[in-house]
């Protein structure tokens, strides 16, 4: 299993009443495929910027599809930058592909399971797995699940994370996570106002 597998798979194990917004969850999840990529040596961060490796197989397709998506030419890509691109959707990606190898289902007419929290995965031991990583506290994934809002308790409540590239990708999935919410908020007062005006009519 993936750091982004795992991810997916806790985040359809919430509760119905602590819904996951799938953007914030697509975002956390092109940042797990950054980790599990550097994991299977097919990129290297220099500072926040993703250098491709060897594209060999990594034996999952999504991962594949991630390092085939990878910028190979100078001057590469910031991670925040390919969290963006490649976050578009993803959560989307992960849930038909959990239903695809049967490690959850869809109830009939359920277009957005995520946002509903009723999809969950089926009993199996990659949920028992992905749960079990995530209740022992394992860093990354703590810190990913707290960003992408499965948890109430913030990232650098986790446990202490090393490494330059760890700090890198988790500073640029929280910097991203912000933004969209300041986005989301943004919008909201728009619509508010743009409604009050309306309304005065």
């Amino acid at each position: 299993m993936t750091t982004a597998r795992d991810l997916a798979i806790v985040a359809l194990g919430v509760t119905p009443g602590h819904p996951v917004e799938q953007g914030e969850l697509s975002l956390a999840l092109a940042g797990a495929e950054v980790f599990d990529l550097i994991e299977a040596k097919a990129l290297v961060l220099d500072d926040d910027r993703i250098l491709p490796s060897a594209q060999a197989p990594t034996g999952d397709r999504l991962l594949d599809e991630a390092t085939g998506a990878l910028v190979r030419q100078e001057p590469y890509e910031s991670v925040e930058d390919w969290l963006w691109r490649r976050g578009r959707g993803l959560s989307s990606a992960y849930v038909d592909e959990l239903e695809r190898e049967g490690l959850t289902t869809r109830p009939r007419g359920l277009r957005n399971p995520l946002r509903t929290g009723r999809t969950e995965p089926v009993d199996s031991a990659d949920r028992h797995q992905a749960e079990e990583r995530l209740t022992s506290g394992e860093p990354v994934l703590a810190a990913l699940a707290a960003a992408a809002g499965i948890r109430d308790e913030p990232a650098e409540e986790a446990p202490e994370l090393s490494g330059d590239a760890v700090a890198a990708v988790l500073a640029a999935v929280g910097n991203a996570v912000q933004e969209l919410q300041a986005v989301r908020q943004r919008r909201a007062i728009e619509d508010a106002a743009y409604d009050n005006v309306w309304r005065g009519y």
